[in-house]
Formats: structure tokens, C-alpha cells, sequence
């Protein structure tokens, strides 16, 4: 169903994983989509791998600057944002007792200030009755060991979309949150462990859900699309959680 179409959509962290899946709905939704990345390569590859009319824009999350390209782009196109998905993040582990500098900046530089920065700049080009989705996690709230600095990261964009949900409402703008539990995307390996640390991790975890099973980014990215539609004009301020049942924490 083309559900978005004739929208402009813009998606942070678009060339892999959710935001790639996303991109690839939202286009068949029949939306306009702008993707960000850090990677010129893979960027370009990405938009040229989408569809012709996907346009790429190499840009940093965590520097402001990088984050104007986004802004210019649109206005470049002479038409309002109406989906602004912001997707871009990363993931590193470490107890409370060894976390350094360096491991808090880069996480919360790009979750964190990278994602609100991005709200603030894109704000004055969205469209009334536009569709902000953040991507968040449920580490957030999970209390999973080795995860203060990205869980923290992501329990503040909650708080970011329950204020800004409220101070857009005016304009009819929607403000929501979607909180993956694990999604088998390339992030996954991201997160400093060797590859059979990982291949543990993830057949401990595996275990410990109760759907037995690993999301996939494509079913995280029909939940975006739905709420930057217009199906779902009558939600702001609230999360939804896709962990296929993580977050019932069975006794038994």
C-alpha cells in the first residue's frame, strides 16, 4: 500500500541494518527518502542500490556541522519534511567500573546529542502533522550488565520525545519511539567482542527470549512505517517495544 506517498522521508544511519530496511518501506510506501551515514561508499552505494530517486548524504551524527548537510539537502528539494526518522547509533559494552572518557563521548555524542541535535535542526522544515520517530532500545530499561552508557543514551531520547511530543503538538507533529529488543543486524557485531564472544552472546540470548528467535530489521522497519503514517496520526509521546517478549521477564 502506498501509504506515504508523495512524502519527503529523511533517515539517520540509513545505508545498513533498520534504517536500510526502513528506507526500502518507506520507498515501496511510495515515499521520497533522504539516508545518512558516516561512510561516503557505502552511503552512495545504498542510495544507488534504493532507487534513483534515494538520495545519500555523508553525515556524522555526532558533529552539528554534518548534521546542517541534512537540513540543506531538504531545503534543496523545496519541500517540506514530512517523516524524520532518527535511526543513527552505535553500541559499545563495559562495566561501570571501567568505562572511560572516551567510551562515554563516543556513545552519547552520536545516541545522544547526535539524535537531538539532529530534532532541533530538522524542526523548522517539518511539515504539520509531521512523523518523528527515534529509535531507542530496551536496554534502556532492561538493567543488562555492561550497558550503563548506551542504556543511559538511549533512556534520554525517552525523555526527548515526551518533551518534544509535547512542544511540537501544536503543530500536530508526532513524536514516538521505537525500542528494538535483539535485532540481527550488523550493529550486532559491532559492539567490541571477538567473534566467538559474539557467536556466545547472541546463543545465550537467543535462549533468554521467548520467541526463540532473533528480530529482523524488516519487521522493525514495518513498525516505523506504520507510525509515520497517517494510520497512526493519533500517537505522540509513546514507545513501542519490538523484543519478541524480552521485556516480560519470566519467572519461570
Amino acid at each position: 500500500m502506498n501509504t506515504l506517498t508523495n512524502k519527503l522521508a529523511v533517515i539517520t544511519g540509513g545505508n545498513s541494518g533498520i534504517g536500510y530496511a526502513t528506507a526500502q518501506e518507506f520507498i515501496a510506501s511510495g515515499a521520497q527518502v533522504i539516508i545518512t551515514g558516516r561512510n561516503k561508499q557505502a552511503v552512495n552505494e545504498a542510495a544507488a542500490t534504493l532507487s534513483n530517486h534515494t538520495i545519500g548524504v555523508v553525515s556524522d551524527a555526532a558533529v552539528i556541522s554534518d548534521i546542517k548537510q541534512i537540513t540543506e539537502t531538504v531545503k534543496s528539494l523545496n519541500k517540506p519534511l514530512d517523516i524524520l526518522f532518527i535511526n543513527a547509533g552505535v553500541a559499545a559494552f563495559s562495566p561501570v567500573e571501567q568505562i572511560t572518557e572516551e567510551h562515554f563521548d563516543y556513545i552519547t555524542d552520536i545516541n545522544y546529542k547526535g539524535a537531538l541535535f539532529t530534532l532541533q535542526q530538522c524542526i523548522p522544515l517539518l511539515s504539520d502533522h509531521a512523523s518523528v520517530i527515534f529509535l531507542t532500545s530496551v536496554n534502556a530499561t532492561s538493567g543488562m550488565a555492561n550497558t550503563a552508557v548506551y542504556a543511559a543514551s538511549k533512556a534520554a531520547l525517552h525523555a526527548v520525545v515526551k518533551v518534544a511530543a509535547n512542544e511540537l503538538s501544536s503543530r500536530g507533529i508526532r513524536v514516538n519511539a521505537v525500542s528494538p529488543g535483539p535485532i540481527n543486524t550488523p550493529l550486532f557485531g559491532k559492539v567490541g567482542l571477538d567473534e566467538a564472544a559474539i557467536q556466545g552472546f547472541a546463543h545465550a540470548m537467543q535462549n533468554s527470549i521467548p520467541l526463540k528467535r532473533f528480530g529482523g530489521a524488516n519487521e522493525v522497519s514495518k513498525l516505523v512505517t506504520f507510525l509515520a503514517s497517517d494510520d497512526a496520526k493519533f500517537i505522540t509521546g509513546a514507545e513501542f517495544v519490538i523484543d519478541g517478549g524480552v521485556n516480560v521477564n519470566r519467572i519461570l
